[in-house]
């Protein structure tokens, strides 16, 4: 897989069969309440592995991203604009990349609130963009039971998210 970011190209193995699980399943949580309007506030487009193209830049990936619909009224045909929200899952090949160039390059295009979750730490942490720079709001462990920015209209139980354990 590859990307290009600030004129850079970066490349890096698929992730592991975990990475699936947890996207979907955090996929799944936001769904309903944020983007449908079930159970929650509605009043967001959120994807996976949404195709992002700002102007006078190549495409970039991140595993998952939300927009507000105030600021995106209808689904676009392609991603145009920063999302609000994007949420990157760490794995051992996508840990430094996710961290050292995608985190300041977020920053860089303005999008409010960034996660990374981490799979083997089983943990995730949940920052906000201010004055142009990441304000670490807090990073949960394996069972605990959040309300997250900018999604804290709803409990996520993060014990929901994680793939099986496997045995020793």
């Amino acid at each position: 897989m590859g990307e290009i970011i600030e004129g850079t190209l970066y490349t890096h193995a698929r992730p592991r069969a975990g990475h699936g699980i947890v996207e979907g399943r955090l996929f799944g949580g936001l769904d309903g309440p944020f983007q449908v309007g079930r159970g929650g506030p509605g009043g967001w487009w959120i994807e996976t592995e949404p195709g992002i193209q700002l102007e006078g830049s190549p495409e970039f990936i991140p595993d998952l991203a939300g927009w507000r619909r105030e600021r995106v009224p209808e689904w676009p045909e392609r991603w145009t604009v920063a999302p609000d929200w994007a949420c990157e899952i760490l794995s051992p090949t996508t840990r430094a990349y996710d961290q050292r160039i995608k985190r300041p390059f977020y920053a860089r295009i303005d999008v409010g609130h960034l996660w990374f979750i981490d799979i083997e730490a089983r943990t995730l942490s949940v920052s906000k963009l201010s004055s142009g720079r990441w304000l670490e709001l807090g990073v949960y462990g394996e069972d605990d039971v959040i309300r997250a920015e900018p999604f804290d209209a709803i409990e996520l139980k993060l014990g929901d998210l994680w793939p099986p354990l496997r045995s020793p």
